[in-house]
C-alpha cells in the first residue's frame, strides 16, 4: 500500500509516492491521455491518493478513483501547510500531501454529484451576473445624481424603468454611456431569466426539493443554492455539524483557563450562507415561531446576533426536513403532509 500526494495543475501533475518504510519517489507527468493511463496502471487497488481541490480536481478524482482504494480531495483553506510553506515547490507540495495522507490528517472536501456540481455552478454564475447588473444600474443612478436629478434605484430594476430615462437631460457623451449601460443591463436581465429557468428545473429534480420549498421563505432559486450547498444531508451527523459546514458557528479559542468565543467562522459556501440568512429574514414574516425566536434574541443580544441565530435555527429546520423527508402542508403552523417524501427519494 502506498500513499500518493499529487500536486495538480492544468496540464501536468507532480506525484510523491510514499511507501510504508517512509521512502519517497517523485515523478512529473503531463495530463495527456497516454501519461494519465500510465499513471493509473501504476496504481494498486489499496493505494490512497490526495489532491488539493482545484478547478479540475473533480475530473482527476473520477479518472483515478476506479484504480485505488481512496481519493482524498483536500480543502486548501483548511490545509495551510502548503499555502504557508517557505519552500513552495511542486515536489514539496506533493510530499506534504502524501505525508499527511499517511497520517490521516487531511481536511477532506465533500464530493458532490454531477447534478449538484452543475447546479452549484449555475447558481454561482447567476450570482456573478446579478452583482454585475447591480453595478451597472448603480452607475446609471450615479449619473443622475451627478446632474442633481432625483431617481429611485428601484425604478431601474425593470425594462420599462430603464426605457423611461430622459436622455435629453444628459450630454452627448453621457447619452452614449447610459445607452451602453442600459443595453448591457437589459441583456443581463434576459440572461438571468434564462438561468433562472434552468436552475429551477435542475433543482426540482433533486431529492428534498419539494420539502425545502414547502418551508415558507425559501423559493425555487434559494432552494437550488441550499440543496447544492448541502449535498447529501446524511453526510452530517447532526444539525450542528451542518451549521459548522456552513460557517454558522462561533470561533472558539481555548487556552488553559481562557475560553473565548468570537464571531462565526464564515467557512464554507458564502453564497449558500448568504442565501440562508436572506431566507431566514423572510421566514420570520410568516412563522410566529421564528419571529418570536428572533425577537427574543434581538432583545437580549442585538439585531446582528439575532439574525445569525435565526438563520441557524432555520438551517436546523432544513436539516430535519431533508433528513426525514418532510413536506410541510402549512409551515407557519408546522403542519406536515401525512405522506411525506422519504429522504433520498426524488419528489
Amino acid at each position: 500500500m502506498s500513499y500518493l500526494g499529487v500536486d495538480l495543475h492544468q496540464n501536468s501533475i507532480t506525484i510523491c509516492r510514499r511507501e510504508a518504510d517512509g521512502s519517497e519517489v517523485f515523478e512529473t507527468l503531463t495530463l495527456s491521455p497516454a501519461d494519465l493511463d500510465r499513471f493509473c496502471l501504476s496504481l494498486d487497488a489499496d493505494d490512497e491518493v490526495a489532491i488539493e481541490a482545484t478547478g479540475n480536481s473533480a475530473w482527476f478524482r473520477d479518472q483515478v478513483l476506479p484504480c485505488v482504494g481512496r481519493v482524498v480531495v483536500v480543502n486548501p483553506s483548511q490545509f495551510k501547510v502548503i499555502r504557508k510553506s517557505v519552500k513552495k515547490t511542486d515536489r514539496n507540495d506533493a510530499a506534504a500531501l502524501a505525508l499527511f495522507l499517511e497520517k490521516d490528517m487531511l481536511p477532506e472536501t465533500r464530493a458532490k454529484t454531477q447534478a449538484e456540481a452543475e447546479l452549484a455552478s449555475l447558481a454561482h454564475t447567476r450570482d456573478l451576473l446579478v452583482k454585475q447588473r447591480t453595478r451597472l444600474l448603480n452607475k446609471i443612478h450615479a449619473l443622475h445624481v451627478g446632474k442633481g436629478l432625483k431617481l429611485k434605484k428601484e425604478s431601474l430594476g425593470s425594462k420599462r424603468g430603464l426605457a423611461a430615462i430622459d436622455m435629453g437631460l444628459f450630454s452627448a457623451c453621457e447619452q452614449i454611456e447610459i445607452a451602453v449601460l442600459r443595453e448591457t443591463a437589459t441583456a443581463l436581465t434576459a440572461s438571468l431569466k434564462q438561468l433562472d429557468g434552468e436552475i429551477e428545473k435542475l433543482a426540482s429534480a433533486l431529492a428534498g426539493y419539494e420539502g425545502i420549498v414547502s418551508i415558507k421563505g425559501i423559493g425555487a432559486r434559494s432552494a437550488a443554492v441550499l440543496l447544492a450547498g448541502i449535498g447529501n444531508v446524511h453526510d452530517f451527523e447532526s444539525a450542528d455539524k451542518l451549521a459548522a459546514y456552513f460557517g454558522m458557528v462561533p470561533r472558539v479559542s481555548q487556552s488553559n483557563e481562557t475560553d473565548h468565543r468570537g464571531r462565526i467562522t464564515k467557512r464554507g459556501n458564502k453564497l449558500a450562507r448568504t442565501t440562508l440568512v436572506q431566507c431566514s429574514l423572510i421566514a420570520t414574516r410568516y412563522s410566529p415561531y421564528l419571529k418570536a425566536f428572533y425577537d427574543r434574541i434581538r432583545a437580549r443580544r442585538g439585531t446582528g446576533k439575532a439574525i445569525i441565530a435565526t438563520a441557524r435555527k432555520l438551517l436546523a429546520i432544513i436539516y430535519d426536513t431533508l433528513k426525514n423527508g418532510w413536506v410541510f402542508e402549512d409551515f407557519t403552523q408546522f403542519q406536515r403532509r401525512e405522506n411525506p417524501v422519504r429522504a433520498g427519494q426524488s419528489s
